[in-house]
């Protein structure tokens, strides 16, 4: 199938699914300056992810500028979706000196975490890494996602860890009892059970399991009020938490308690 012309250039069809998004009114009465704005935002996003879909090209250049870890240095990756990237400007104040690595994109689901899983973590050579990952896998942010391909994927980046030598810290999915992006998917039940699973399999492999569900769940089985700013994405008071947690769960992975 040819693609379609914009601006002098040829656009694949599959750049055009971001047109089911758009009102239908929209597209039968013809763009408006703001719907037209919108129409070539979402096939610019689109153009984007086809290009360079697992996000690659992110952390590429401060890949290379942070360099091999120094003669002592227990250099840590946090590895995740938007949870782990808004996390990262808290480091300085809730880790001090600790050399903790960001490698958070928002949006992301496990599938392309697992692609870029050598790129961002393997190659920085850390001793440990922190993974949190699962709630976009269950929005559906890159299409149908079952609990056993967000476990799949999950256990193919602790085995490429381990096969690294890298100390594994297997983080709950924070507590979400709808998603502002996704409304009516009814997330909590999944979470739970993604949850049991990941508490289960860290158990038989041996490596460390850190629960932040428990400690920020209210009586919905969604975030606590105090602890976010949506509903999914805490505030700073959430981080403080999480850091409270998951310190402990960093020093067994190092030490291999």
């Amino acid at each position: 199938m040819r693609g379609t012309q914009r601006r002098g250039r040829t656009v694949s069809p599959f750049l055009l699914a971001g047109l089911l998004a758009l009102p239908t009114s929209a597209l039968a009465q013809g763009a408006t300056p703001s719907s037209a704005d919108e129409l070539a935002r979402r096939l610019a996003s689109a153009e984007k992810t086809l290009a360079d879909w697992p996000d690659l090209a992110r952390y590429r250049d401060a890949n290379a500028e942070l360099g091999p870890p120094k003669p002592g240095e227990r250099r840590v990756v946090f590895y995740g979706n938007s949870i782990t990237d808004s996390w990262a400007r808290f480091f300085p104040d809730q880790f001090p000196g600790k050399p903790y690595v960001g490698r958070g994109i928002s949006g992301q689901t496990t599938p392309q975490m697992l692609v870029r899983f050598r790129q961002d973590v393997v190659d920085l050579r850390p001793s440990a890494v922190v993974i949190l990952a699962g709630t976009n896998d269950i929005a559906g942010n890159t299409g149908p996602a079952s609990l056993e391909m967000i476990e799949d994927n999950l256990t193919s980046m602790v085995e490429l860890a381990r096969a690294s030598s890298i100390g594994v810290v297997l983080c709950s999915v924070l507590p979400a009892y709808d998603y502002p992006w996704r409304p009516g998917l009814q997330p909590a039940s999944k979470i739970v059970a993604l949850n049991a699973w990941m508490r289960r399999y860290a158990a038989t492999r041996g490596i460390v399991y850190v629960d932040y569900w428990s400690a920020m769940v209210d009586d919905r089985q969604g975030l606590q009020s105090g602890l976010t700013v949506d509903g999914v994405h805490p505030n700073e008071a959430g981080y403080e938490v999480m850091a409270r947690l998951v310190e402990p769960g960093i020093e067994a992975a190092l030490t291999g308690r």
